[in-house]
């Protein structure tokens, strides 16, 4: 199995990212690629999941190794494929889904694309208990007071948007004007909030 992958970061696209390891363009598919963009023509090393099927091998990459254990158990809830876990990681921190799971947050985990009712229970009855990280008790007691459910769209998401932006050239003011639109967008998934990000600085 293929536990990271460490050499020049020599593309990224909207799904993917390509390191050079020694001459071997790697392809590896990840939920944010722009969190990477900042390292674009440097030595990068990332944290990767080698997954492997009859008819192809594919490396799915992660920001760092809790989201890559946090996907790698995912995937072991039937109903959950790799395609879903990898939006799941990408949408949210990793203490927000283990506390979502520990308090039984069903309305929190449907929020998540291609998860009903149905998959929301059955990871709640895979994972609970079972999930190795350890959350401050300051994080379980702020989201209880505020209700249980945190919007996807807002905190990590926004946050790794505004950074992709910044990567880009944009300035602090720029981003700072358009923030309040970003959150209020609505959208959940990151390299939308960062296209929509573009456009509004585009007409700016």
């Amino acid at each position: 199995m293929i536990a990271y992958i460490k050499g020049e970061l020599v593309e990224i696209t909207d799904s993917f990212v390509i390191v050079d390891v020694d001459g071997v363009g790697y392809q590896i598919i990840c939920a944010n690629p722009f969190y990477f963009q900042d390292k674009l023509n440097q030595t990068v090393k990332i944290d990767t999941y080698h997954h492997v099927r009859e008819d192809a091998q594919i490396l799915y990459g992660f920001k760092d190794y809790d989201q890559k254990k946090l996907f790698s158990q995912l995937i072991t809830v039937s109903g959950i494929g790799p395609k879903s876990g990898l939006s799941i990681v990408g949408h949210i921190s990793v203490d927000e889904f283990v506390i979502a799971i520990e308090e039984e947050d069903e309305k929190f985990l449907t929020q998540f694309p291609g998860v009903g009712k149905k998959t929301a229970r059955q990871m709640i009855l895979d994972l609970k208990g079972k999930l190795p990280f350890d959350i401050r008790q300051t994080q379980s007691q702020k989201q209880k007071e505020t209700g249980g459910a945190v919007k996807v769209a807002e905190s990590t998401v926004i946050d790794e948007a505004v950074q992709a932006l910044k990567a880009l050239g944009y300035n602090d003011r720029e981003l700072r004007g358009i923030k309040p639109q970003l959150q209020q967008s609505g959208l959940a998934n990151t390299d939308e909030i960062v296209k929509h990000g573009l456009s509004l600085l585009m007409k700016s």
